[in-house]
């Protein structure tokens, strides 16, 4: 049994990691390198840690025999597993789930829910960072908990994976997995999966056949098994023949057989072990094996052992790794790999000094030195774990020669200087690859610029820097930089900090001479082998750059940064622990480096550009700041999408009577044209809420002006954009009376609003839908409810309460819930819902506008019933005057008589049925007169001959605004005046 705790507490460090990894920025220190280097991939593969889509594939098995060696050993697993929550997941070399064993019934079904179950793909490309798919992109053993899985499903676990091996081939054949929730994972289950996969793996070298075996036993039996072969001397006393002393070396026809055998071996992919019969009666037994570079390449070894002969000198390899890279090492050779012949010699001299020709070198067998084991960079690095092997009792790339059963030397067949071409050929097409794929990911010109340093070091430079422009940076157009120019140093990759360079951040004023300043005004890439030499590079900062110098910085190339016909900036690779200098070859690969993140910089840029503008944009058309009323207590949050400026809207919009609109509204889209439609639509309904119209009229009018623009309608420029019209927009209009409580709501396709009572229910308004903005055809309809004081109206948009993972349904009743309780305020309430419902990384935008109502008390309202009789408008005067004195008013008393006088007559003279007066002390002194005539009055400039016509003339001119709104009853004509 193993104890299990938490291994790493990633609550807090990893989390903050993880999102700053998302969000671009560098997290190397925080997080472990295979943890680090997979969630690179998965970024590279286009992984989104919120969304994941998992394939699934029926009936998946494996092989009977591997079957048959694996069922025992999983048995006692799962046997020895049965008291702790875990399960035992067998997946095969696809990384698809075939079987899972164990587990208690909660963890299970916490499986199941992401997906982790029989039939499903669990590989990096399709579930990122975990322990099935990273250990077989890594080929090896892996320890992935909580929040180092890369999708935010799979935080909540932890897991232990590793490979499963045909012991003979080397080929995985399955993936074993150990799986269990996060806080009872600990690092042992790396110990306990690891040693689970040996016990397969032996149990398959069981089911070897006899020849298989026979031919294995020879191979072992080759090893020395007795002192090492003497030295052979030094001097005129060394032997002087071309293949060794006499009887002790393999002659030529030997070697011939060899590398035709080797051939064969290593061009099929299912043959594994041969043998070969030598001159003398000797026996050589070659096998086949998968290999993997110190870098990261893959390929085929043959491995030989001659029985009852010498041992075959190890020659260095240089397919996949290089090892010929020394001057002081003979050339290698490649290996033959599936359908390739031998390369022949190169038949024209190269400009590159490993490609000069020289004679031949094949494997020869000579009198061997002092057992010595192979140098690091020629040790085969099988894909296979560190651990011990059934197959020759250990790793070749770990143990010494002096061990009698691993001591195997690697037969090696091509021709001289070939084999290094060729992996230099290979590592430039892979990195351009990567290139391709790394660079680029964002649409963030800093981000640009780092992953191109990112691709670049160590595998191309040892540092490397890319200077652009603020400007750049800020989305414009480069401007032309004159003597002395100025470039703002944004990324900078490096094998270690004592590079004595600019640092990232850091402003750089390059003069003239340097290779930097030449290459921005030429438009040509500079190469400076020997930085020694090159004056004009030491003339930017020689106390700087000397220390650069004797930090062995040696060569650069600088390479201006080119797209569509524009310099955007300069990346400058340099050198120093590779002992090679630049060289030509290096410069045309460095120009198509840059040349391919120079687009991608560009293309952030103008990205850049097209976000700040529409951001600005938007920005200008939301409310700035919260209007001047007290009739309700609002707060709000506007959230933009992670695709970008979209077009939701909100709006609190004071009317006459102390009343107030509030208003959220939904633009379809991202970009210029949502935020645009958005500020149009805003301020039509501004425009119409001005007229005092009912939220049906009002959304009647919005609706008719959409569709009207949609149609084209009107006075414009011709566009040449096909999607110019409104796609689809939605509003809720509400209004709030705080006299009689009353809330009026319509809404155009929008969500329903809720409201919380005083006591913290929570109500989803049963408000009829309408039809979106612009379809017409379909009447709206008007709630009208009365709300307690106190009570919290909450209005959104659906990017709240709706996405691609859920369903709106489940987001209302996530939202009621949250709404519950009785003692937050409007902001609070806010950030309550923000934190409950809305992602991490919102997919679209979100509006939320919430508004706590507050009533006008009887005391702060007087109403007067008054008969049709024009006696009656002294009487109207001295109530007003009465009710401002004591509400302490008296300094208004002889402008508010003359707006009352005035009014009363008019709608006494020339309306119709009884006449109501009505006071309120709001912000402003608010003066209505009601009367059942639906004419409305209009305001006249009277001529200096005219009897009448001045009365609503001298109502304007002392009052701060008036007007009039429609009732089903007849008009309303008010005025307001400030207070003192």
């Amino acid at each position: 049994m193993i104890p299990l705790s938490v291994a790493w507490d990633d609550i807090g460090g990893l989390v903050d990691a993880h999102e700053r990894f998302l969000a671009g920025a560098r997290v190397d220190a925080e997080v472990r390198d295979p943890v680090l280097d997979s969630w690179k991939r998965c970024r590279s593969a286009g992984l989104e840690p919120d969304r994941l889509l998992i394939p699934y594939a029926p009936d998946l098995t494996l092989g009977d025999p591997f079957l048959h060696a694996a069922d025992p050993v999983l048995s006692r697993l799962t046997s020895s597993l049965s008291d702790v929550s875990m399960t035992v997941v067998l997946c095969d070399g696809q990384a698809r789930v075939v079987q899972r064993h164990g587990g208690d019934p909660r963890l299970l079904s916490r499986l199941d829910e992401v997906n982790f179950a029989p039939g499903f793909c669990a590989s990096e490309a399709a579930a990122g960072t975990n322990g099935v798919g990273t250990a077989l992109a890594e080929r090896g053993p892996v320890y992935v908990i909580g929040r180092e899985h890369f999708a935010d499903c799979l935080s909540p676990f932890a897991c232990a994976g590793a490979p499963v091996r045909d012991p003979l081939s080397g080929r995985i054949e399955a993936i074993l997995d150990l799986t269990c929730l996060r806080d009872d994972g600990h690092p042992a289950m790396l110990r306990l999966v690891r040693e689970t996969a040996h016990d397969i793996e032996a149990r398959l070298l069981e089911q070897a056949s006899d020849r298989e075996r026979a031919l294995l036993a020879a191979y072992r039996r080759a090893a020395p098994l007795s002192e090492p072969w003497p030295r052979q001397p030094e001097g005129p006393d060394r032997t002087r023949g071309p293949y060794g002393h006499g009887a002790e070396t393999l002659d030529r026809v030997d070697l011939a057989v060899l590398r035709e055998k080797a051939e064969e071996l290593i061009a099929s992919p299912h043959l594994t072990l041969d043998q070969v019969t030598l001159s003398g009666g000797r026996v050589a037994t070659l096998l086949r094996r998968p290999m993997m570079g110190a870098s990261g390449e893959t390929g085929v070894v043959v491995e030989a052992r001659v029985l009852g002969g010498p041992q075959l000198r190890h020659m260095e390899r240089t397919a996949p790794t290089e090892a010929a890279a020394s001057p002081t090492t003979p050339p290698a050779a490649p290996l033959i790999r599936p359908g390739q012949t031998t390369p022949r010699p190169p038949t024209a001299q190269s400009s590159h000094p490993a490609a000069s020709p020289r004679p031949a070198v094949v494997p020869r067998a000579v009198t061997p030195p002092s057992p010595q084991p192979p140098p690091a960079a020629a040790r085969p690095a099988p894909d296979t774990d560190p651990a011990p092997s059934p197959l020759i009792g250990g790793d070749a790339s770990a143990v010494s020669s002096g061990d009698p059963v691993a001591d195997a030397w690697l037969l090696l067949v091509g021709e001289p200087g070939v084999g290094r071409l060729a992996v230099l050929a290979r590592r430039r097409l892979e990195l351009l690859h990567d290139a391709g794929i790394r660079i680029g990911t964002t649409l963030d010109v800093t981000r640009t610029a780092e992953e191109l340093t990112e691709v670049a070091v160590p595998r191309f430079a040892d540092f490397a820097a890319v200077d652009l422009p603020d400007s750049v940076l800020l989305g414009d157009e480069p401007e032309p930089l004159g003597e002395g120019m100025a470039l703002r140093r944004v990324a900078l990759g490096a094998v270690h900090r004592d590079s004595h360079l600019y640092e990232a951040g850091d402003r750089v004023q390059y003069v003239a001479s340097t290779p930097q300043a030449r290459s921005w005004e030429t438009g040509r890439s500079v190469l400076e082998p020997v930085l020694a030499e090159a004056g004009g590079w030491l003339a930017q900062d020689p106390a700087r750059l000397e220390r650069a110098l004797a930090a062995g910085i040696h060569s650069l190339i600088t390479v201006p940064l080119r797209a569509r016909g524009t310099t955007l900036g300069v990346v400058s690779f340099y050198r120093s622990r590779q002992p090679a200098p630049f060289e030509d070859d290096d410069l045309s690969l460095a120009q198509e480096l840059a040349g391919r993140a120079a687009i991608c910089v560009d293309n952030a840029r103008r990205y850049t550009r097209e976000h700040n503008t529409a951001f600005a944009l938007q920005r200008s058309l939301l409310p700035r700041g919260r209007p001047e009323q007290s009739t309700v207590e609002v707060a709000f949050r506007y959230l933009p999408a992670q695709a970008g400026v979209g077009g939701d809207w909100f709006d609190v919009i004071p009317l006459s009577g102390a009343r107030v609109a509030l208003v959220v509204g939904d633009v379809v889209g991202h970009g210029l044209h949502a935020a645009a439609t958005m500020g149009r639509l805003r301020t039509a309904v501004h425009n119409f809420s001005s007229l005092d119209l009912p939220p049906d009229d009002l959304l009647t009018h919005l609706d008719d002006l959409v569709a009207r623009l949609d149609r084209g309608e009107g006075w414009a420029v011709e566009n040449t954009h096909e999607d110019s019209g409104i796609i689809g927009a939605t509003c809720l209009y509400a209004v709030y009376d705080p006299v009689s409580r009353h809330c009026t709501l319509a809404r155009a396709g929008h969500p329903l609003p809720a409201i919380v009572g005083p006591d913290g229910h929570v109500d989803l308004v049963d408000l009829p839908s309408g039809p979106p903005l612009g379809l017409g055809g379909m009447p709206f309809e008007t709630v009208e409810l009365e709300l307690a004081e106190a009570s919290r109206l909450v209005l959104y948009t659906d990017g709240l309460v709706e996405d691609r993972h859920r369903d709106i349904d489940t987001g209302l009743e996530r939202l009621r819930a949250v709404l519950s309780g009785t003692d937050r305020t409007p902001e609070d309430t806010c950030d309550a819902v923000l934190d409950a419902l809305l992602p991490t990384r919102p997919c679209d935008d979100v509006a939320l506008l919430v508004a706590r109502t507050h009533a006008l008390g009887a005391e702060r309202v007087a109403q007067w019933e008054l008969p049709g009789d024009p006696a009656i408008v002294s009487r109207a005067r001295v109530a007003a005057t009465e009710q401002l004195a004591t509400w302490g008013l008296d300094d208004l008393a002889f402008t508010t008589e003359l707006i009352v006088s005035e009014l009363v007559t008019n709608a006494i003279r020339h309306a119709t049925g009884p006449v109501q007066l009505r006071l309120l002390r709001d912000r402003a002194l608010i003066c209505e007169v009601f009367d059942g005539s639906g004419t409305s009055p209009r305001l006249r400039r009277a001529r200096t001959e005219d009897e009448g016509g001045r009365g609503l003339f001298l109502v304007a001119q002392l009052t701060e605004r008036w007007g009039t709104r429609y009732t089903p009853e007849g008009k309303i004509i008010w005025s307001e005046q400030p207070l003192p």
